[in-house]
């Protein structure tokens, strides 16, 4: 009896040390701030890459942090926060966002900071791929767009 017991929990004790570290949670990517650095339309073509903004200034938009139940961070020139709610497997609700009415001095050219609000808000699913945060969202027209943070 002692033959078999060992060897099933030797299995059963490598199994859930394998599964806790090739599975990361959502916990793994709150109280950091994430930059966005790629938006990406549902054929996969890259609507926004941060590598071509001007070095200046670029550093300070498009940001997010996320907390306990809530987001926040920077468009292009306004703050926003909006509490989200997390469901199951990898589903994400966010809520109504509140931000700041500042008029954007500048924007970039292939994202207004207005579809990166509604981006957010419209964002279904959360994905960690690598070292980035995806966040699966879609246009007010329902066309796929994938977000992807890093840090």
């Amino acid at each position: 009896m002692k033959k078999i017991i060992l060897p099933v929990l030797i299995v059963a004790i490598l199994t859930v040390f394998a599964s806790c570290g090739s599975v990361k949670g959502f916990s793994d990517v709150m109280g950091k701030e994430w930059k966005l650095v790629e938006v990406r339309t549902g054929d996969k073509d890259t609507a926004f890459n941060r590598s071509t903004l001007s070095k200046e200034g670029a550093s300070d938009i498009f940001t997010m942090k996320i907390e306990a139940e809530l987001l926040s961070g920077v468009g292009a020139s306004n703050r926003f926060t909006a509490p989200y709610t997390l469901g199951e497997g990898q589903s994400i609700e966010v809520q109504p966002m509140r931000a700041t009415l500042m008029a954007p001095l500048r924007q970039p050219e292939k994202l207004r900071e207005d579809q990166f609000f509604t981006y957010l808000q419209n964002t279904t699913e959360w994905q960690i791929a690598d070292k980035t945060l995806e966040f699966h969202s879609k246009t007010n027209e329902g066309a796929p767009i994938v977000l992807v943070f890093s840090r």
